[in-house]
């Protein structure tokens, strides 16, 4: 009798109670380990939100491929070409030179045009900032980028001269000092 007191208080795999079974102990510690990973997750999810989905994302991919064919013939209808000075690997926090060079159907530099750089980031939507280019001679544009973050960025460049605008995309990566 005294041998069935000293199992049920002692820790092993052979312990008839349930809490006294390293296993069935073990097995809790990794449930509660898992939801409290889980939890934490979500948690993470909703408070860093990087408002990644349009609001109008079904509105916007109803005509996509439309839209896509329209944007190429405007496009091909302008004839605008352009040619970029981008650095190639920017550093954090150090004032980056772009420039843009854009000429016109017919050769000639395209100017009295507004240019903005849009910098989104694709982690972080609160980093997200847009840049002027100023035009420097007929048909150059240049601007100063001071990037805050390190990592992935993308640049849109919108184009606007009167009625007509035209835009590109370029990718970059941010590197630290």
């Amino acid at each position: 009798m005294s041998n069935a007191t000293m199992t049920d208080k002692s820790f092993s795999q052979s312990n008839p109670n349930a809490w006294r079974n390293p296993w069935v102990i073990g097995w809790i510690v990794l449930v509660v380990i898992v939801l409290a990973v889980n939890i934490a997750m979500i948690s993470l999810a909703f408070v860093t939100n990087p408002g990644l989905v349009t609001e109008d994302y079904y509105e916007k991919g109803q005509d996509h491929e439309q839209n896509i064919n329209k944007k190429i013939a405007a496009r091909n209808a302008l004839g605008w070409t352009f040619s970029t000075d981008f650095p190639t690997s920017p550093v954090i926090k150090h004032n980056e030179l772009y420039r843009l060079n854009v000429v016109d159907k017919y050769g000639k530099p395209l100017t009295g045009a507004e240019v903005s750089i849009t910098a989104y980031r694709p982690s972080d939507a609160n980093a997200d900032f847009k840049v002027l280019m100023i035009e420097t001679l007929p048909g150059l544009y240049e601007a100063k980028i001071n990037y805050p973050l390190k990592g992935i960025w993308e640049l849109t460049v919108i184009l606007t001269r009167g009625e007509d605008t035209d835009d590109f995309v370029r990718r970059t990566s941010v590197v630290s000092n």
